[in-house]
């Protein structure tokens, strides 16, 4: 077995121990990305050099009895809308061609400090605006999207060139990517960790985290980017818990919220199906299954896409003057768009947004946790992503997948989504958990317990090639 297909805790208990380097784990990941890359594209900008270089500092570190803990030596890749120092961040953007920052992002300095090595920045829809990627492959099927928009990262993982990339999540682009790539994506509570040099797309919907091969390692991962930090305004000053202590003390007795609605509505059957099973696999450890109603379910996307747009266009707006022509037309079209929101009806979403957040902690006075499919639908065509429902209804990717994940973003929630099995054409479906405020340690002690009843977590996709792909 090769290096990068062990798990992360595996690697670095060899780290530790001595039974291997970092240079070795960190060419093992590599060597698969060149296997891998030219199916998926999922990166960007390859570090390969900086991370042999790093690797062989990190083994004199541990050597010399400087071992920084578990991350120490393990590769990493980063979504391309974070600031690298020295190392082109594009955001996937001609606008940002040639931008290479002089300073790192908060979360990658705290990931550095933990010992870990970039191997390189992975995809992204441009600027993050859109839940798919259009440069990169799903590593189950690369004639299907891996979402978006952290889809390079979902794929980097998925595809086991890495254990750990960093996305980002304004409508769901942490977990929808890991949805469709069958990979573990954590969203954390908005203010929990600093998103101090990355590129906004919405600032009061955005959030940063980890997609990951399992639950422990995204509870490791965001243990290490946590933190207050200043120079972000939404940072919350409080303590950073062990997000892993009590991970393994089951759900016996934990409420587990099942909607009767938002979430149930123009969904593909199979992940309706999958769904049940989850809920079903966590009664059966001693959870309590609750059903409850989403409040104000019918004003959530219409705030989402209210407060996003009208962000987004303020957060460009001195581009769409001075190089509109550098935006894809996509992008320009979306940014132009949110320049007709009206000052009244952006406030009056942002008045809107906050009796949604007190409607969600009235439900939550009943259950711990919210359990519900990521995404409505299985990866879609890159060249057709289109969903034809039962209503007569047909609804592009972008906004099919964001409808379900955007509550998270609207009410600030932690959410983590877990692989759950895969469909009959064999493509990855996933549930996401939704917990209280500052609860992530709730949330992964449920996805814990859920991917030990299955078997389908931390599995690499075997990156078919066109030709042989998944029909």
């Amino acid at each position: 077995m090769q290096l990068y297909e062990l798990s992360l805790t595996e690697v670095a208990d060899k780290i530790r121990t001595g039974e291997v380097s970092p240079v070795e784990v960190t060419q093992s990941a590599l060597d698969r990305l060149d296997e891998v890359e030219p199916a998926i594209t999922a990166f960007v900008t390859v570090t390969g050099d900086q991370a042999l270089t790093r690797a062989a500092e990190a083994e004199r570190e541990i050597a010399a009895g400087r071992y920084r803990g578990a991350l120490h030596g393990i590769p990493l890749g980063v979504k391309d809308l974070y600031d690298t120092a020295g190392i082109l961040t594009t955001s996937s953007s001609a606008q940002r061609a040639a931008n290479v920052p002089t300073a790192d992002s908060a979360s990658v300095a705290k990931l550095y400090d933990a010992g870990m090595i970039l191997v390189g920045k992975t995809q992204t829809h441009e600027f993050a605006y859109g839940a798919t990627t259009p440069t990169a492959g799903n590593p189950w099927d690369v004639t299907r999207t891996p979402g978006g928009s952290s889809g390079g990262s979902g794929a980097a993982v998925g595809a086991g060139v890495v254990h750990v990339a960093l996305g980002s999540d304004t409508g769901g682009s942490i977990r929808i990517p890991a949805g469709v790539c069958g990979v573990v994506g954590l969203k954390p509570t908005f203010g929990r960790a600093s998103r101090a040099g990355v590129a906004s797309l919405s600032w009061s919907l955005d959030h940063v985290g980890p997609l990951t091969r399992n639950v422990s390692d995204a509870g490791l991962v965001l243990g290490a980017m946590s933190g207050y930090d200043r120079r972000d305004p939404a940072s919350v000053d409080m303590p950073v818990p062990d997000f892993l202590a009590g991970i393994t003390d089951g759900v016996a007795g934990t409420r587990i919220g099942i909607p009767s609605n938002f979430y149930t509505h123009n969904v593909q059957p199979e992940v309706t199906e999958v769904a049940h099973r989850a809920a079903e696999a966590l009664e059966r450890l001693g959870a309590i299954l609750v059903e409850v109603e989403v409040p104000l379910a019918e004003y959530v996307l219409p705030v989402e896409w209210a407060i996003l747009t009208a962000e987004a266009s303020a957060y460009h707006m001195d581009s769409t003057r001075q190089s509109p022509e550098l935006f894809t037309d996509e992008v320009r079209t979306l940014v132009e768009a949110g320049e007709a929101i009206l000052a009244t009806d952006y406030i009056n979403a942002v008045r809107l947004r906050t009796r949604i957040q007190e409607a969600w902690r009235d439900m939550y006075s009943t259950i711990d946790v919210l359990l519900a499919p990521t995404v409505p639908g299985v990866a879609s065509l890159r060249s057709d992503p289109f969903f034809h429902w039962d209503d007569g209804t047909v609804e592009g990717s972008t906004s099919a997948y964001s409808r379900m994940s955007a509550p998270a973003n609207v009410t600030g929630l932690p959410a983590l989504q877990v692989p759950a099995e895969f469909s009959a054409g064999g493509l990855p479906i996933g549930v996401q958990i939704i917990g209280k405020p500052f609860c992530e340690a709730d949330i992964l002690r449920v996805g814990y317990a859920l991917e030990q009843s299955s078997d389908v977590v931390g599995r690499i996709a075997p990156v078919v090639t066109a030709s042989s792909a998944v029909r």
